[in-house]
C-alpha cells in the first residue's frame, strides 16, 4: 500500500526520474535540458533541506511522487554553495555566467517544422546561480512568502488525492522547521502548464501579479503558525 514518508538519500535517482517524466513540453523537448532539470528543481532541495522533502512510496520502497522544498529561500540561498560543490559540480560542467543565455531556443529552419525548447546552457546557468533561480524579478514575493516547493507525481499516481496529502505534509514540516517562512510559500507555474492552476487553487494557493512578465504564473499560499 502506498504511503508518504520522508525523503531518503536512496531516493536520489527515483526523484530525478519523477522530475524528468513530468516536465512541460519545452523542457521535455531537449534531452540535455531534461537531464539537467533535476539539478535545478529537485536535488538542491533534497540535499539542503531534506527535512522538508517528502515522497510518495508505492509500498515497495520506490518513490513515485514528491513534494520537496524549503522553509526559507533566503536561508537556503546562503548555503547554496555547498550544494554546488558537493552535488552540482561533480555532475554538471560550470557554464560561463558572464552573459545570460536565452531561456528558449528554436530548432528547425526555413519551411521545416520547428520545435521550441528550453536552452540547456540557460538551465545550467540557472543551476549555478541561485539568485537567478530563486529571486530574479521576485524579490517582493520572496520577502513575504519565503517558503517554496515543487510537487510532481508520475502520471499513474495522479488524480488520487496524493497531491493534496503531500502538500499538507510539506506545510506541516515548514511550520515545525523553526525557520522564518514569512507569510507562507510561493510557487511558480510555467505558462505552458497553466492547466495545474485550478489544482493549486483548490489546495489554498492564489495567483498574484508579476509572473506574466516572464511568461509564468506566480502563486502564493498563506501558512499560519502551528
Amino acid at each position: 500500500m502506498a504511503f508518504i514518508r520522508p525523503y531518503k538519500d536512496s531516493d536520489f535517482d527515483a526523484c530525478a526520474h519523477i522530475c524528468i517524466e513530468t516536465l512541460p513540453p519545452t523542457l521535455a523537448a531537449s534531452s540535455a535540458a531534461a537531464e539537467l532539470s533535476p539539478y535545478v528543481w529537485t536535488h538542491p532541495y533534497t540535499f539542503l533541506s531534506p527535512s522538508t522533502c517528502h515522497v510518495l512510496d508505492d509500498g515497495t520502497g520506490k518513490a513515485v511522487g514528491y513534494c520537496i522544498g524549503c522553509p526559507d529561500v533566503h536561508a537556503f540561498a546562503a548555503q547554496y554553495e555547498r550544494y554546488i560543490s558537493d552535488v552540482l559540480a561533480p555532475a554538471v560542467t560550470r557554464p560561463s555566467l558572464d552573459i545570460r543565455a536565452p531561456w528558449v531556443i528554436v530548432s528547425g529552419k526555413d519551411d521545416r517544422a520547428t520545435t521550441t525548447m528550453v536552452n540547456p546552457i540557460a538551465l545550467a546557468q540557472t543551476a549555478y546561480c541561485v539568485d537567478w533561480m530563486l529571486f530574479d524579478n521576485k524579490e517582493a514575493v520572496t520577502q513575504r512568502w519565503r517558503a517554496t516547493m515543487h510537487i510532481d507525481l508520475l502520471p499513474e499516481w495522479q488524480g488520487q488525492g496524493w497531491g493534496r496529502k503531500l502538500i499538507d505534509r510539506f506545510v506541516a514540516s515548514v511550520q515545525s522547521s523553526g525557520e522564518n517562512y514569512g507569510e507562507g510559500e510561493h510557487i511558480g507555474v510555467a505558462g505552458e502548464n497553466s492547466k495545474v492552476v485550478p489544482f493549486y487553487e483548490k489546495v489554498g494557493f492564489r495567483v498574484i501579479e508579476g509572473g506574466e512578465s516572464e511568461g509564468s504564473i506566480w502563486m502564493v499560499r498563506d501558512i499560519g503558525r502551528a
